[in-house]
């Protein structure tokens, strides 16, 4: 951490503001200045970086994040991962995400039940590299449901990828134990995954049992995300308060009406990139296009798009962000979402940039001091060779991310800084 000017580069805040020539000016792991123009920042002493007009804009938020997913084609694989060889893995996913400019990441659930929270606190104590982290539980699920993926005839719930529950005791129980572990969030299977055996649009999980989670939650400080893609399931987040809504493909106008009219207290993160690649990239691994379970989510995709642009045009926040980790749809290509806002969703560029920035600041409940290049916000800032704006997939590339900051320290330094040689971690 020291003083860094960045001098001579396009200014993109985060706001939703055109972008400008300026400086910015970080001391510590704060932003001290913004300025249009050159040579409008206050002092001297700190290292000088010419961007040579490149992008300067705040890190992102990715809303939907499973770090110890690991890139394998089915749950099973994921959960069969021995403790110690998933630790590392998860931890090099951390690094993974803040090369490509991912400052700040929601855990969205852990395949093991205290992965989240180790990796979480080792970024923390700056053991290793990674972004910004709220550590999450294991999903969990009903009998049946969800991430129930121990076989009929080997009845054991700990071989399960989810935690298992039956009624509302059960669920208090996994509730307490999660927030004994140290989780930020907890994570509920209110719908179905059809590549799971359980059709997306079914909801196994009761009224009661969600009430008695978001309960036993909120009384200790956490929060509740929730898998809901059924229109059933998205009420029931509406209805109990759950503020994060993964997914949310079959929202139908009423229950849009509902969401739009609590707005100011959800943010929805749909995944489609997992939707779309899995119709169309999954072959390989036994979801052919042409099969019912890939017509299926060809289907899911395209409902879900409109869904989404159903929620943008009301003011609903749609960020990006979503099941990222498995064979066909790996760790590091998360970029690929904004690139689904803007030609699918038909969000603007700025409209898409916003949702991974200043929204990402708002769902890391840091909306203050998170999300924008602002004077007194948290110092977390990537450097982009090229212009966003003009073609949103430079952010997919990470040789077109020159740096990336979090927190006043590089975990990548643009070439050329004498901070380059004393970096703790190199990208």
């Amino acid at each position: 951490m020291g003083d860094y000017l960045f001098t001579n580069v396009r200014i993109l805040d985060g706001s939703g503001e055109q972008p400008y020539t300026g400086e910015v000016l970080v001391q510590g792991n704060r932003i001290k200045h913004v300025g249009r123009g050159s040579r409008t920042a206050p002092g001297n002493g700190h290292t000088t970086i010419d961007g040579a007009g490149a992008t300067l804009m705040p890190g992102m938020t990715e809303a939907h994040t499973h770090l110890s997913w690991n890139d394998q084609p089915s749950l099973d694989a994921i959960q069969m991962m021995p403790v110690e060889e998933h630790t590392l893995f998860t931890a090099d996913m951390a690094k993974r995400y803040i090369e490509m400019g991912w400052t700040s990441c929601l855990g969205a659930a852990s395949a093991k039940p205290r992965l989240d929270v180790v990796i979480r606190n080792a970024i923390n104590k700056g053991q290793i590299p990674g972004p910004r982290y709220s550590a999450a539980s294991q999903e969990i699920t009903t009998t049946g449901g969800l991430g129930d993926t121990s076989p009929p005839h080997i009845d054991i719930p700990d071989m399960s990828f989810g935690c298992i529950v039956s009624g509302v005791e059960e669920m208090r129980l996994a509730v307490r134990k999660f927030i004994k572990y140290g989780c930020d969030t907890i994570k509920l299977n209110l719908s179905g995954e059809e590549i799971a055996g359980v059709p997306a649009e079914e909801t196994p999980m009761t009224d009661e049992e969600v009430s008695v989670a978001v309960s036993e939650a909120k009384r200790r400080g956490l929060r509740v995300a929730a898998h809901a893609r059924s229109n059933e399931s998205i009420k029931m987040c509406i209805r109990h308060g759950i503020e994060i809504i993964y997914h949310a493909s079959y929202a139908d106008e009423e229950t849009l009406d509902m969401l739009e009219a609590h707005k100011d207290k959800h943010f929805v993160a749909p995944g489609l990139a997992w939707l779309i690649k899995t119709a169309t990239e999954a072959s390989d691994y036994g979801v052919k296009p042409d099969s019912p379970l890939g017509m299926q989510y060809a289907r899911e995709a395209e409902i879900a798009t409109e869904t989404m642009r159903k929620m943008h045009r009301r003011g609903i926040r749609v960020l990006p962000g979503g099941d990222y980790g498995f064979a066909w749809i790996p760790h590091g290509t998360n970029a690929k979402d904004l690139e689904y806002f803007v030609d699918r969703v038909g969000m603007s560029p700025m409209e898409a940039l916003v949702a991974a920035t200043k929204l990402g600041g708002q769902i890391m409940a840091r909306g203050n001091e998170l999300g924008l290049l602002k004077e007194g916000y948290l110092a977390d800032i990537i450097l982009v060779d090229g212009d966003p704006l003009a073609n949103i997939r430079v952010l997919q590339e990470k040789k077109r991310i020159l740096a990336v900051m979090k927190d006043g320290t590089f975990y990548r330094a643009p070439e050329g800084t004498a901070q380059r040689q004393a970096m703790r971690w190199t990208g």
